[in-house]
């Protein structure tokens, strides 16, 4: 089935051309008698498109017909993207705040290292979350996004890492669930920040259960018991090429960066890395997709 996505989005086009992704407009997806889920993407990432097309490369991958809304905070104007872009394919929570949302996806930012209170948007992303509680059937926050609402939810700090995290790393299962139904007993996801989650104030959270983590890269997945709220600490929805961007990108900037682990062969990045994490991506996806969103959703969106 498609996902729906505004009129002309360069990212459909480009799943639709080049990946042969089914991508819907929302004039044709009025004209037919399905409910599909409703999905909200806050996208706090500076490289607005190339953040669409991982998401929406990863949500296509479902039987599911699903509407996605792209959303920014409209408290900081990223440098990256233009505000005639943002205009025509995005809205800002005032423009979303009455409407119900099956799931959500908020994204992570390059802002880990500063306090969480001098984030420009800060102010705005408190509301958003809050606000998620009761319009939103089921959020995933993802890296920084994670860091933010296990703070916002439970006082549950950062502390800064001494070598940044960054390459691919191994992940085991710590508690069962159906969010990694069908994964390996060891599955690989990269990582890439500076700052982790106060491990330990984790697991003395009552509301929260570790589902998974990692002997070099910690806990990676976080599931509340009482909001249907997951928090992922690592990047399932990189691209094949984005450690490699983000590593040729601090070189020619002659900032002190390590080769990301475990993702080119022999450490040697004059050759190209390879996908080791993609099929677990779509996994997790789908699941979150099936088992927390489309199986118990309310058929009426505004009973949410």
């Amino acid at each position: 089935m498609p996902i729906i996505v505004p009129e002309n989005l360069p990212a459909g086009e480009i799943l639709q051309k080049k990946e042969n992704i089914f991508v819907m407009n929302s004039s044709r997806a009025i004209t037919q008698d399905i409910r599909p889920l409703k999905i909200a993407i806050l996208n706090l990432m500076p490289k607005k498109i190339e953040t669409e097309l991982q998401f929406l490369r990863l949500l296509s991958n479902s039987p599911l017909q699903i509407d996605v809304h792209l959303v920014y905070t409209a408290s900081y104007r990223p440098s990256h993207t233009s505000m005639e872009y943002l205009e025509k394919f995005y809205k800002t929570f005032d423009e979303i705040k009455y409407e119900k949302y099956d799931g959500m996806i908020i994204t992570g930012a390059p802002v880990e290292k500063l306090p969480f209170e001098e984030v420009d948007y800060w102010e705005e992303m408190a509301k958003i979350m809050d606000w998620s509680k009761d319009h939103v059937f089921s959020t995933v926050f993802v890296c920084w996004a994670a860091q933010a609402a296990l703070y916002h939810f439970h006082g549950i700090e950062k502390e800064e890492l001494l070598d940044k995290l960054f390459g691919v790393f191994e992940h085991k299962i710590t508690k069962q669930d159906d969010m990694l139904k069908g994964f390996s007993d060891s599955f690989l996801i990269p990582h890439s920040r500076h700052t982790r989650v106060k491990e330990d104030d984790v697991r003395a959270c009552e509301d929260l259960q570790v589902l998974s983590e990692s002997e070099d890269a910690g806990i990676y997945l976080i599931k509340s018991k009482k909001y249907n709220q997951f928090f992922i600490t690592g990047h399932a929805e990189y691209d094949t090429e984005t450690l490699k961007n983000e590593y040729d990108r601090d070189v020619s900037q002659g900032q002190k960066i390590e080769i990301p682990k475990n993702y080119y062969e022999n450490d040697d990045p004059s050759k190209p890395p390879k996908n080791c994490w993609r099929s677990n991506a779509y996994l997790q996806m789908s699941n979150w997709l099936n088992y927390y969103v489309y199986q118990i959703t309310p058929y009426d969106i505004n009973e949410i």
